[in-house]
């Protein structure tokens, strides 16, 4: 470590989809970087589907090809599903209709830099080995098993990154560190800048089915590969389910952290009991086989005050993470990585590596991570009372928009403004028949002073 030269232009901490995404890009641009991962790939991952915005990015660093061999499931929508005979399902007001199953077609919006009508479903494991591969092929140096433990950014002309392999303690230095660590957030830990989301404190249990068949819940045999979102009567809960390959579905139950039990020997029970709400899918899934053991994600909402600082940036996981439900995880981290390496190509360019250097980065970004998050706050409000977006033609392609992952070019788009003027209009009125089906998360976006 040291020398007159940084041994890199940037170092990533973390190789899933932020880490390796910004690896292609950079080496395709042509600059020194060097990929720190601690895990061997492959290894299971949660965040099995994609949005199309993804394409935009695969396209730009040569891996769509890739993606296309490996024939990962083509996924041309989205379904969202409810059970019962309420009289919302009759009810029409402001001309909003809600509906049981309401569904929609990424092919019903252009997209710009999105040359088809279809993202992917994938088995993460496979999906980010691919990945990380690709950005090593371009260029980027990669390190498995290789775990980050700090690092030192006093040096007044680089970062020092501090490693251990096994019992050996090791570094590198770079102009520039990028975390993109995921959830374990090491960097955002070490400058004090996480902050836990008070609002979102959902839970997840879920595992993969063998030959579950998704005729269950499907109304036409033209959605079985679709990502399937359903209803749950537990309040603001919900079930994913998420083509793997043909035969291998995902599915998790997601709910919030005071229904979910302490003890692991009833969290299996609740996990079935949550299906059991749903008879449909409980009559498929005990026809089928489970391939691995219930696995738990917890408490996973947060965000930081500062994503970006004097020789450093974070992205992904890493920077921000909010709740699932509309497969964001990935798009954030793929878009993290085309946007911030603008930055940071300007900046190893200009030699100029102070946080205002990252700026751009940064503003674009939380902008898009706000929308993200306002909407996944009005969808928590409304429960299944969400659909009624989704069908209405005067907001339909707008909402579309949103959940293809264009989400970063309007401060506030003009549905959110739309939604959370009718959830207000509903919260304020306890007679409204819409009122008693309320979530009772918060309508408001949490939005922290930064």
């Amino acid at each position: 470590m040291g020398g007159s030269e940084p041994d890199f232009d940037v170092a990533i901490v973390g190789g899933g989809p932020a880490g390796a995404g910004l690896g292609a890009y950079l080496a395709k641009a042509g600059a020194r970087c060097v990929i720190l991962e601690r895990e061997l790939f492959p290894r299971p991952h949660v965040g099995e589907s994609l949005v199309p915005s993804s394409t935009r990015v695969f396209n730009e660093i040569d891996f769509l090809g890739k993606m296309e061999r490996a024939k990962f499931p083509r996924k041309y929508g989205a379904v969202w599903t409810a059970t019962g005979s309420s009289q919302i399902f009759r009810h029409t007001w402001d001309g909003l209709a809600v509906r049981s199953h309401a569904d929609i077609r990424f092919a019903e919006r252009a997209q710009p830099g999105v040359d088809r009508p279809y993202t992917y479903h994938v088995d993460r494991g496979e999906f980010d080995l691919l990945l990380l591969q690709h950005a090593h092929a371009l260029g980027a140096a990669v390190y498995e098993g290789v775990k980050v433990d700090s690092v030192d950014f006093s040096p007044r002309d680089r970062a020092e990154v501090r490693f251990s392999m096994g019992r050996r303690e090791l570094g590198v230095s770079a102009k520039i560190v990028v975390d993109a660590s995921g959830r374990r957030t090491l960097l955002g830990n070490q400058m004090g800048w996480k902050v836990r989301d008070p609002v979102f404190d959902q839970y997840a249990l879920h595992t993969w089915f063998e030959g579950f068949d998704r005729r269950a819940a499907a109304e036409n045999a033209q959605q079985l590969d679709y990502i399937y979102i359903h209803f749950l009567p537990i309040t603001n809960s919900w079930v994913w389910q998420i083509p793997i390959t043909e035969t291998v579905t995902s599915v998790g139950v997601v709910t919030q952290k005071k229904h979910f039990a302490k003890v692991r020997r009833t969290r299996e029970e609740f996990y079935w009991e949550c299906l059991a709400s749903r008879p449909e899918l409980l009559d498929a899934l005990k026809k089928s086989e489970q391939l691995r053991p219930l696995t738990e994600e917890g408490d996973y909402s947060y965000a930081m005050t500062q994503i970006c600082g004097d020789r450093l940036v974070l992205i992904g996981d890493a920077a921000r993470f909010v709740d699932p439900i509309f497969s964001t995880g990935v798009s954030i981290a793929l878009n993290a990585a085309r946007l911030s390496s603008h930055d940071i190509l300007r900046a190893l360019e200009a030699g100029t590596f102070t946080r205002d250097a990252f700026r751009d980065y940064e503003t674009v970004i939380r902008r898009g991570t706000k929308n993200w998050y306002e909407l996944i706050s009005c969808y928590y409000r409304l429960n299944v009372l969400f659909t009624a977006f989704i069908l209405d033609p005067r907001y339909r392609l707008d909402m579309l928009k949103l959940l293809q992952g264009d989400v970063y070019d309007e401060e506030t788009p003009p549905v959110l403004e739309k939604m959370k003027e009718i959830v207000g209009q509903v919260e304020r009125n306890p007679r409204h028949v819409w009122h008693q089906n309320l979530g009772d998360l918060t309508s408001n976006a949490f939005k922290p002073a930064f």
